[in-house]
Formats: structure tokens, C-alpha cells, sequence
């Protein structure tokens, strides 16, 4: 490693996951900063807490703290506590579960509330438990149609598989940061994402995938 590697600061980011209970919250967690899927279920209660270490393009350091929201605490004192101060919020629903996206709303209100007039952090929308596409109960263009009018990335995930769940860190991180992600790993996520469209296009029982570039956006949170 050189001295201009280890003079470089780690940059920190407080990522917010939330969403109803059984999204897959702490799936998707687990599955990011562990690498691993658990299936028996354990609702969280209060707060999880993760740490990741990644480099971004241009070796810059990043220490993610994804704080894992449980879905109960809506409504909850503690809430607006967790929120404060977050660069990014991961509202996480599942995709074969449509009252989970229904209170999106809800959720979406709190980050709102918690930041008042000053800018928000960097919002995205999850769509988890892509393997599962055979039970879907929300079509994509609901997805994306709520991601637009409330000015959020948008991304379709599955905790279980891992499918797309790097990337999606990884483009949040970079986007936050103002960070180009290298072109070996945009091309990677295409690549899978065509094979599953062609995949899916040779199957009788499965719709073709929609495939969704998510939107560039340019507030960033600065309410620490």
C-alpha cells in the first residue's frame, strides 16, 4: 500500500434501512455486511446495528453504518433519533406483500418530518424478495412510480440470492459521494440483469423483467 493509500481518510456514512416488519430488513443487512442469509426469522426490536468497509473507484475509503430500523418502532419516540442525521434512507417493502409498500407512505412521512424544512438524505426505494417474482403483488411501475414522485433511486433486490443487494450499496455510496462506480461493476450488474431478462423471456410461467436504471440524485444529506 502506498502513503498517499494510508493518508487517505475514511470517509463514514450513516445509512437508515426501514420499513415494515418481514420486508426483509435484516435480511438484507446480513446479506450485505456479513454475506449471509439466515432464514429463520427473528423480527428486530429497536435497532440493529452493521458496519461495512468498502473502497470506492478512485480509493476512497467508506465506513457504511447501516442502522437496522425495526418495523414496530413506526409512530415510536425513538424513531426520529434513529433517522437524525442519516446521508441515505433505505425504505425496504416486499414485493409479494402489497400493505408493506402501501405504508411506504407513512414511513416516507417520518424522514420528512425529522428533516423539516432542511434538505433530505439521499432516499432510495427497495423492492426485496426478488425470488419470489412468481408471488409479486406490486408491479414494478407502482414501484417506480412512487420512487419518482417522491425523488428516490429505486432498485429490486433479493436478500436471499444476493441478487443485485452489492450494487445497490455500492451505486448509494456512490452517489452520495459523488463517486463514479468503475466500469467493471456497472458492466457486472448489467450483464446479470440481462441474463435474467433473457431467462425470463424463455420461461412460460415468468413475465419479462423490466429492467429500471436508477435516477442520479443530487441532494445530499447535511443535517449531521
Amino acid at each position: 500500500m502506498s502513503d498517499s493509500e494510508e493518508d487517505t481518510p475514511e470517509r463514514q456514512l450513516k445509512l437508515v434501512v426501514l420499513g415494515d416488519g418481514a420486508s426483509g430488513k435484516t435480511s438484507l443487512c446480513t446479506r450485505y455486511t456479513q454475506e449471509q442469509f439466515s432464514k429463520p426469522y427473528g423480527q428486530t426490536v429497536g435497532l440493529d446495528f452493521y458496519l461495512k468497509r468498502i473502497c470506492l473507484q478512485g480509493n476512497i475509503n467508506v465506513a457504511l453504518q447501516v442502522w437496522d430500523i425495526g418495523g414496530q418502532t413506526l409512530g415510536g419516540s425513538m424513531l426520529e433519533n434513529y433517522i437524525f442525521g442519516a446521508h441515505a434512507v433505505l425504505l425496504v417493502y416486499d414485493i409479494t406483500n402489497f400493505s408493506s409498500f402501501e405504508n411506504l407512505e407513512d414511513w416516507f412521512k417520518v424522514v420528512s418530518k425529522v428533516c423539516g424544512s432542511g434538505p433530505m438524505p439521499y432516499m432510495a426505494l427497495i423492492g426485496n424478495k426478488r425470488d419470489l417474482e412468481h408471488m409479486r403483488t406490486v408491479k414494478e411501475d407502482k414501484q417506480q412510480k412512487f420512487a419518482q414522485e417522491h425523488g428516490m433511486t429505486s432498485y429490486f433486490v433479493s436478500a436471499k440470492t444476493g441478487e443485485s443487494v452489492s450494487f445497490c450499496f455500492q451505486k448509494i455510496a456512490s452517489d452520495i459521494l459523488q463517486v463514479r462506480m468503475s466500469k467493471p461493476e456497472v458492466e457486472q450488474h448489467q450483464r446479470v440483469l440481462k441474463a435474467e431478462v433473457i431467462n425470463s423471456n424463455n420461461s412460460n410461467s415468468a413475465t419479462p423483467t423490466q429492467l429500471h436504471r436508477p435516477q442520479q440524485q443530487s441532494s445530499l444529506c447535511n443535517i449531521m
